[in-house]
Order: structure tokens, then sequence, then C-alpha cells
């Protein structure tokens, strides 16, 4: 069996390249190191080649500095998403209760409570394999993983004490699910990605009982893209919170964050 030192860089970076992977380099580099044996990184390799997301095969994601676990079927945080726990923290920087909705791995929440420390944090999903993920995601921070869709998930003793309310919703509109990478499509659960037919359908039922959550004071932070934001700020203005929208041209994010009044 030939050794991991024997085989070289090039020849994993030859085999991401012909497969059309853009940052091959890089890819093999992450690649190399997280292989234990040769066996390993052959299939690594052949997985990457095929198509699945790097995050999957290497079963984690680095987010907000920290890294992420991230399972086979699961959404994969993206690094835009890191605009919106900006936003959080710049909004509720003393929140003491950490609500992720729509968590997929968990990030945002983890994320948060890396940030904020002594936080009470929940995470929720309609999906068991996310909030699976996100289970072990959150665990250093003492968080709660639940199941169900959306605040049906939640404890009841959360109403009114919710400091911190990230939403990041799925928001592909359903027609143009389709015409996303291959990586998402073919990989990431079609329910964090489809958004309904304009893409809001989860931002409006999201904003909708917000208000209900949020301490006053408490913030929500939902992701939407720069088409859908007057649409998005519009719902959760029709909310009853005060709405503005924060945008990073770099990171090509869009956050509406609406605060319950004080």
């Amino acid at each position: 069996m030939t050794s991991l030192s024997e085989t070289t860089a090039s020849t994993v970076v030859s085999a991401l390249r012909a497969a059309g992977c853009v940052f091959a380099e890089d890819e093999a580099e992450l690649i190399l190191a997280a292989a234990r044996t040769p066996d390993e990184l052959a299939a690594m390799v052949d997985r990457r080649a095929a198509g699945q997301p790097l995050e999957h095969v290497l079963g984690w994601a680095e987010f907000h500095g920290l890294r992420i676990l991230v399972e086979p079927g699961v959404f994969v945080p993206r690094r835009r998403t890191e605009f919106l726990v900006g936003q959080a923290l710049a909004q509720a920087p003393g929140a003491s209760v950490v609500v992720d909705l729509c968590c997929g791995s968990g990030a945002v929440g983890a994320a948060l409570a890396a940030a904020l420390g002594d936080v009470e944090l929940h995470a929720a999903d309609i999906d068991p394999a996310a909030v699976a993920c996100a289970r072990r995601n959150i665990a250093p921070y003492g968080g709660h993983a639940h199941t169900g869709d959306l605040f049906d998930a939640l404890p009841a003793a959360l109403r009114g004490r919710t400091g911190i309310l990230a939403a990041n919703v799925p928001y592909v509109p359903s027609g143009e699910v389709g015409l996303l990478p291959a990586e998402a499509r073919e990989h990431e659960p079609l329910v964090a990605l489809d958004g309904g037919g304009d893409g809001l359908d989860v931002l409006r039922r999201v904003a909708a009982g917000a208000r209900e959550w949020l301490a006053p004071g408490g913030c929500l932070l939902v992701e939407t893209s720069e088409h859908q934001a007057e649409d998005a700020v519009r719902a959760v203005r029709h909310a009853g919170l005060t709405t503005r929208l924060a945008v990073s041209e770099e990171l090509y994010a869009n956050v509406v964050i609406g605060v319950r009044a004080a």
C-alpha cells in the first residue's frame, strides 16, 4: 500500500481539476490533511470528483472562526451568513437567550454562543438529520436542539424572552431550485433551499410569529437575496417590528433586521 507521504499533492490537484473544481489546489491541501490512509484519501477524492460538497467530504465547514461539523445530507453553512451573525452581535451584544431557527448544522447558533459567552441557546429545524448535526455543534455551549416546524419546535417558555432570533430561512423560489449548482440541488435537502413560489413563504411565516417570541428590544434576523429584499422588509415591518435592511456587497449578503419595541 502506498503511504500518504508518497502521494503527491499534484496528483490530487490534477484529479480535482479534471473534475472541474475551480479551487483544486486549496481543496487538495484540505483533503490531504484530513485523510488518514491512502484508501481514505482515494475515497475522498472520488467523492469530491463526483460532485459532493467539499464540506461533506471533509466532514466540517469553517464558519465565523469555528469548525462546524457538517454531515452528508445537511445544508452547508455559507460564508455570507457570517454577515448575519455580525449584524446580530452588533444589534444585541447583551442577548442572553438565542434561538437559531431553520438551524441546519447549527452554525449560526454556535457562532453566536461562542461570541456572546454565557447564553441560553436553542436551535430548531424541521429536518431530523439537521437537528442531529446541530445538536453536536451546539453541545459545547450547552445548547438545546429541537425538531419541528418553525416555532412549533420551541419550548413555550421562550415566548417573550428571545434576545436574538436568527432565521436563515430557505429563500430560493421553487422554480429556480433547478438552476442551483449541482452540489446544492443534489446533495443538500430541498427543505433547506426551496422557499416557495417567490422564495419568501418561510420568511413570511417566521416574520408573522416572531414578535410573540422576542423579548422587548429583541431582534429577528433573516437572510434574503437582493431582489427579494424589498418584499422581505415589508413582511417583517408588517409583523409589527421596527425594520431595516443590512447589506454586505463583499459577501453578497442581505439581512433583514426587525426589532421589537422595548
